[in-house]
């Protein structure tokens, strides 16, 4: 217990006092807002929605999402200068110019080949990059299903983030993806015993799981107290993970939003249509997903 105690102590210490080391001065760090939860239940897009997968700088995230209705938006930071001192200042600046706020940093996946070290140091940092943009959300899936270590190197990984988490007041989204090591049910039975901490919970991706043919409404049934995130998208058919617009797709997100809210869900519902399903079309696309779901919102 004493030595439990003293690892707690250090991580709070080491994880709050960051700042002191940070690569971010404080003269150049500046939350876009403080740090708050969501009031009750709010809409929010992911930047993947119009950068795609590529290395785009969130340019053309700035330069979609100021035209439509949301304002709560999830940076997928996948490349290095989105997480430096000045990529994080960048996104600052410009939400701050656009009125945007940050409510999720979503990083690169668990895996770093098996090596739990290198996944610790990355999520750490994520965490941190979150902090500075005055949110308390981080979001990571896995890797490929049987590969970077499986999902021993995700629970490996997560057992050294929940007492970081706890007290850096984060939570740690862990989101399913078809074909990858965090699939199905029985893969969050097994994280979730093995991680009891409230801190750690579920992205759900509801495309995803109907890519992976896994029943939406068990998944809520079973895990609704550890649902803390739910992405919005929908997926052609069952047992293929293939983005469409809304209501073209099989993917019942209404189903799963009535549902949460039966048991209670405070949180964000994320538009995540990815990649951008048309250049041409992506921002009536959007639009028309705001209209769809902003009746949940609180």
């Amino acid at each position: 217990m004493k030595n439990a105690f003293a690892r707690r102590k250090f991580l709070k210490t080491a994880s709050l006092g960051a700042a002191g080391v940070a690569v971010l001065s404080s003269s150049s760090a500046h939350p876009v807002s403080k740090t708050s939860k969501p009031k009750k239940v709010e809409l929010a897009i992911a930047t993947i929605t119009c950068d795609g997968f590529g290395d785009e700088n969130f340019e053309k995230a700035f330069e979609i999402i100021p035209k439509l209705p949301f304002k709560n938006v999830e940076f997928n930071t996948w490349y290095g200068r989105n997480l430096t001192p000045a990529g994080l200042e960048s996104i600052a600046e410009r939400c701050r110019k656009h009125g945007l706020k940050p409510i999720s940093v979503q990083g690169t996946a668990f895996g770093s080949s098996g090596r739990v070290v290198t996944d610790v140091g990355h999520k750490l940092w994520c965490m941190e990059a979150a902090k500075r943009l005055g949110c308390r959300r981080v979001k990571f899936t896995g890797a490929k299903r049987g590969t970077q270590g499986g999902l021993d190197n995700v629970i490996e990984t997560l057992k050294e983030l929940a007492p970081a988490a706890e007290a850096m007041d984060m939570l740690v989204l862990v989101e399913n993806h078809a074909e990858n090591n965090i699939e199905n049910i029985a893969d969050y039975d097994k994280i979730f015993s093995a991680i009891p901490s409230a801190n750690v919970g579920m992205c759900m991706d509801n495309a995803h799981f109907d890519g992976a043919n896994v029943n939406l409404l068990e998944v809520v049934e079973r895990f609704h107290s550890r649902i803390l995130h739910i992405d919005l998208k929908e997926t052609e058919r069952l047992g293929i993970h293939k983005v469409v617009r809304f209501g073209e797709g099989v993917t019942d997100n209404a189903g799963v939003i009535e549902r949460m809210l039966g048991h209670g869900y405070e949180g964000y519902l994320v538009v995540e249509m990815a990649p951008p399903l048309s250049h041409d079309t992506v921002e009536n696309d959007l639009r028309k997903a705001y209209a769809l779901f902003q009746k949940y919102e609180s």
